[in-house]
Parts: structure tokens; sequence; C-alpha cells
């Protein structure tokens, strides 16, 4: 390595990216293309940067293997960070043993953590802990270390652990003062302010409560009986029945519950769980079904008592009904929130985070778009969304998850 390579390598570590491209935006050796590509990706030039990479890549030997290696880590954070997320983690993971395989386990470790951050960003919550814990007690560098704690912290404020997140938001913030990278530091600074933002709303009759995310932690572990509109479910204590994949249930049970104490009619439950406003018999039966499933659904937590008008929620040993609904009102809440974090997604990235079709994806981005909330740059298959960060609470609850970790 000549000590120009190394010279810039050394202000890219520090965050310093056009520092780095003074010494060797002119050269076009295979090192020099990876630094390059380096250095754009911290510029935010993502397909620049993803583009020199793979030209180093190529342009390195077939007996520099490890030069590979370090490589396709470096483009994988790139796609990562473009919202890529559909490529195959196989040659991730395979760069990852070539890595170890050489010793060179602080980018092998780098390697790791994109996998574990790429797992979260799917809401594959379980996957995400099992590749984070492979890092557990692992000697990482000062930026590496505030990006695991970073992880670490997003893992446990999907569970809604606030405890265990702001142990290792308190970890980050440290390790990012040792790396002395801006970027870093802000990002650690932007979770901690999150913590103290309305997390979800607390709706009764009359009017709403704002929470943040430690209050809803204990409504939640309270033995009240929550009807989770941010999740899509229905939860009293440790037993948590999901919703999100019966959205008429669900609908069911948040009339129910946005009614408690009292009852809802027939017709209107219908019209809220049906989007018709011509009830006729065969919607009646419909009806009579979908509450004997909610029924058996939730016969631990409540009971559903038919009455002169139509139905209502009663909720064993006494227990409070609460109503949670999420910070921003509208269907489109969980791709809002995925598009507020200021990246670029692209739609076979947003259907891959919510469990959904591209097509379903595309008709909420055109209503979203037609109502002015996100916009597009590109066309084609260049084509990527974005939206303006939401200032004054955060999306945590509304972002996709499995069923929260123990």
């Amino acid at each position: 390595m000549d000590s120009l390579i190394a010279a810039s390598a050394r202000a890219l570590a520090g965050g310093d990216a056009l520092g780095a491209l003074k010494r060797i935006a002119l050269r076009d050796d295979p090192p020099a293309l990876a630094l390059r590509g380096i250095a754009m990706a911290q510029l935010g030039e993502h397909p620049r940067a993803r583009e020199l990479l793979r030209r180093a890549a190529r342009a390195f030997g077939a007996h520099e293997e490890l030069a590979r290696a370090r490589c396709v880590v470096a483009e994988a954070e790139v796609a990562m960070a473009m919202r890529d997320l559909g490529g195959t983690p196989r040659a991730l993971a395979a760069a990852a043993a070539t890595l170890e395989a050489h010793d060179d386990f602080a980018n092998a470790r780098q390697a790791r953590l994109i996998a574990a951050r790429r797992l979260l960003l799917l809401g594959r919550l379980d996957e995400a802990a099992a590749a984070l814990a492979l890092l557990d007690g692992q000697a990482l560098s000062p930026p590496l270390a505030a990006v695991a704690e970073l992880t670490a912290a997003e893992l446990a404020l999907r569970s809604l652990r606030i405890g265990p997140a702001r142990a290792s938001l308190a970890r980050a913030h440290e390790a990012a003062g040792r790396a002395r990278v801006p970027a870093l530091a802000a990002e650690v600074a932007e979770a901690l302010a999150a913590l103290d933002r309305p997390a979800a709303r607390r709706l009764f009759p009359g009017g709403e409560q704002a929470l943040r995310l430690d209050e809803v932690a204990a409504l939640l572990a309270s033995d009240a009986l929550v009807v989770d509109a941010c999740r899509r479910g229905v939860g009293a204590g440790d037993a948590w029945r999901p919703l999100a994949r019966r959205p008429v249930l669900f609908a069911l049970a948040r009339a129910l519950a946005e009614a408690w104490p009292g009852d809802v009619e027939r017709e209107a439950l219908i019209a809220y769980a049906f989007n018709t406003r011509h009830p006729d018999e065969t919607l009646r039966a419909r009806l009579r079904v979908e509450i004997g499933r909610l029924r058996a659904l939730v016969a631990a937590q409540a009971g559903i008592e038919a009455t002169a008008r139509g139905f209502a929620l009663k909720p064993r040993d006494g227990r409070e009904v609460v109503l949670l609904a999420p910070p921003i009102d509208g269907e489109q809440g969980a791709l809002v929130a995925l598009l507020s974090d200021g990246a670029a997604w692209s739609t076979s990235a947003l259907a891959l985070a919510l469990d959904a079709s591209q097509r379903t994806v595309q008709r909420a981005l055109a209503e979203l778009e037609a109502e002015g909330r996100v916009r597009a740059i590109g066309r084609a298959r260049a084509q990527r969304w974005l939206a303006p960060p939401l200032a004054g609470f955060t999306t945590i609850l509304l972002l996709p998850s499995s069923l929260p970790i123990a």
C-alpha cells in the first residue's frame, strides 16, 4: 500500500471523504477505485459508489480474494443505504468467511453487522437478534461499536424493551464520542431524542393523549386490554394476538374498543369492517361469522356480547379497554414510517419490508403522492421514493416487525 492510499484510508476512517478524494481522485488502480467508491458513498453518491466498487472488485486479480471480499462488504453497505434489499445475502456471508479466514476480523465484523441491519430493516427481528449476538464479546473499533449499539437499541425499541434500548444508546453515545465522526454522533443524538417524542396516541371518548415509548411499554405490560392500531393486534399482559393479516377482525376490534363501554350498531360495524354503506342480509350474516371468529380469538381476555343494537366488548376480570392509535392517521402509516427515515426507497424494497405485493405498494404510493406526502425521483427501474422527515414524534411502532422478542 503506497503512502497516498494509506493517507486516503485514514481520512475515510475519520469521515473526511473530501480529504480522501484529494489524494486519489485521478487514480484508476484497484485500491484507489475502492477508496473512491467508499468516499462517494460517504458523500451520498450511492450509484456512483456502487459502480466504482464493482470496478475495483473486477480489477483485483484472482489471487487477491481478500481485497475483493472487502469490496463486496463495502458494496453491501452501499446497497443498504440505497435501500436495495432484494439481493441475496450469500455473497456477504461468503465475504465475511473469506475475511475471517485471512484474519481481517474488523471487516468480517462489519459484514456481520451489515447483515443484522438488513434483517432489521426487513422487520425480521429474531433473525436480526441472532445475527447481532454473533458480535457479542468481540472487540470492535469505536465507529463499529457505535453502529452495533445503535442497531441493538433499535432492535430493543422495536420490541418495546426500553431499559435495554437506553443502555445501548448510552454505549453508542460513548463509542461515537471516541470515534469522532460527526455524522455518527448526530445519528446517536437523533435516536436518543426519539425516546422522548410521542410514539402513539391513546384514544378515549372526547379526546386523545400522546404517549412516549416508555409509556406505551408500561401500558402494554399492564393488565389492560389493549387494541393496538400501530402494530395491528390485541394484547393483555403477556398475551398478544396479532391481527395484521386479518384486517376485518382488527377493524371490528378497533370499532368495539372505540365504543367501549358502550356498544356499536350492526350497520356501523358493517360499514367500518366491510367498507360499504349499504348493508344487506349477506353482509349481516358475514358480520356474525367474523364476530364469532373475533370472539374465539380474544376469549381469554374479553367477551363480545350481542345487544339490541349490535355488539359490545366485555373485558374479563374488570379490565380496562385501551385503544392505541398511530401518531399519524391513514392506512399507509407503515409506508410513511419507512420513507420518513430520509433514505430513497425503491418500490421493490418497500414491498419486501412490508411483506406486501409491489402492486399494493404502488397503489399506496400513488395515493400518498397525490396528497403531497411523498415524492418520486428518477424513472423506470431507477425510480426511488422519498418523504420529508416527520418531526415531533417517532414512528418506531409503525415499522414492520414480527412478534415482539421476549
